[in-house]
């Protein structure tokens, strides 16, 4: 192994034990407006520069000032991993307070870990109204951990609620740590096109209804899901995905690569330290992937007809 000088990262911690605790037998967390207002706005403003092409990338190409903000975000269910391409959305994935939160739950579970946590995706949902939501899943079917410590951390950039497309979690349902199988729900006017888990009692089912700042804290293996927005107004979040630095990331298996030691490096260290630093880092993509939904297509399907 190299020799590498290993640096730490200080964060400030923000919860009580019983915050802790809820999290751990819940697998979710609401901490109320968390983010100042001032916070907010530059995250809205940047996702505006974010989808009019205001960063250099090949996926969002420059919007003709003659098109207004509105018109263009209208047109937008997710914008994929913006830290990439933005600096404002890099820094927010590494925000004291957030990564603070994150230093104390996100493998509170293992009895041994010391508050290491890396970054590995961001998203940037618009979800304007009538703009389906996603349709009950799990985040570690997608992005797999090797200790069940995937964690999203959800900034609600305008209050949350039923009507615009909330959060619905089931509490507890990370528990066991199974990964529920997938089909599709046949319900393009509800869910975009990602499919659904099934095979549990969605009876439980709760929503999380937060006001605008807030940030909602949630387990990989916790069941959630969120449905079409019926308001008339924007549901802006910017999900972050981490996860504990000392667990490998088998997000894909290279070539002449085992599934044991497959581990892809290009996250951001946030919290703690990295055991894995001797390995080096990969380079993010100077890009962004687009997310679709029936809304979408029909928004592309007017635009081409014109």
């Amino acid at each position: 192994m190299p020799t590498v000088e290993v640096q730490t990262i200080d964060v400030p911690k923000m919860l009580t034990e019983e915050q802790v605790q809820f999290f751990v037998e819940n697998g979710y967390l609401v901490v109320p407006k968390l983010m100042s207002e001032a916070e907010v706005e530059e995250l809205r403003n940047d996702a505006v520069k974010v989808a009019r092409g205001g960063y250099p990338c090949d996926s969002i190409p420059p919007v003709p000032e003659t098109i207004s903000d509105d018109a263009v975000l209208r047109t937008i269910l997710c914008i994929h991993q913006p830290h990439c391409i933005s600096p404002v959305m890099e820094r927010y994935i590494r925000h004291p307070k957030i990564c603070g939160i994150l230093s104390q739950i996100t493998a509170a579970h293992l009895p041994y870990w010391d508050g290491s946590v890396k970054c590995m995706q961001s998203m940037l949902f618009v979800k304007p109204p009538q703009f389906q939501g996603q349709a009950w899943h799990q985040d570690e079917i997608y992005i797999p951990t090797r200790d069940r410590s995937l964690i999203g951390a959800w900034i609600a950039m305008d209050d949350a609620d039923i009507a615009n497309g909330c959060l619905w979690v089931i509490p507890g349902s990370h528990r066991m740590g199974y990964l529920y199988p997938q089909r599709s729900h046949n319900d393009p006017d509800e869910f975009d096109f990602a499919g659904e888990s099934f095979g549990f009692d969605e009876t439980n089912e709760v929503p999380v209804e937060v006001p605008t700042g807030s940030l909602v804290f949630f387990n990989g293996y916790l069941l959630h899901r969120s449905r079409r927005n019926r308001s008339k107004v924007y549901r802006r979040v910017l999900v972050n995905h981490y996860m504990n630095s000392w667990s490998l990331l088998p997000w894909s298996v290279k070539e002449g690569e085992s599934v044991a030691g497959a581990d892809r490096r290009s996250v951001l260290q946030v919290a703690g330290t990295d055991p894995y630093a001797w390995k080096g880092y990969e380079s993010l993509p100077q890009n962004v992937s687009l997310r679709s939904c029936k809304a979408v297509q029909e928004a592309k399907s007017r635009s081409d007809d014109n």
